[in-house]
């Protein structure tokens, strides 16, 4: 039987001096879904599925001990995702112009 995981989040971090091991996280945090390692204000963001806040705290506490120093926490209300594009238009017809005059 699949645990239902309906609470999903966000969590963007910084790491300390030595980066974090996304690999390590992922196989000790089952709700860790996916990550991106990013250049900028944050070092590494993560997508969550967790079974509930208590997952969700045991998560980031886990995080702070595996050196995390900056964490931002958002919730995801709802996924989004682009509408089926519409079917192909067809083309307009080619105009042929006649060699001959």
């Amino acid at each position: 039987m699949v645990t239902p995981r309906p609470l999903h989040a966000v969590v963007r971090l910084c790491h300390g001096p030595a980066p974090l091991d996304f690999d390590h996280l992922a196989a000790r945090c089952p709700a860790v879904r996916s990550g991106l390692a990013l250049a900028g204000e944050a070092d590494l963001e993560l997508l969550l599925a967790c079974t509930g806040p208590r997952e969700l705290h045991a998560v980031v506490a886990e995080l702070r001990r595996a050196g995390a120093t900056r964490l931002r926490v958002e919730l995801v209300l709802r996924t989004l995702a682009p509408a089926a594009t519409p079917a192909a238009l067809p083309s307009p017809p080619l105009l042929i112009r006649s060699a001959a005059p």
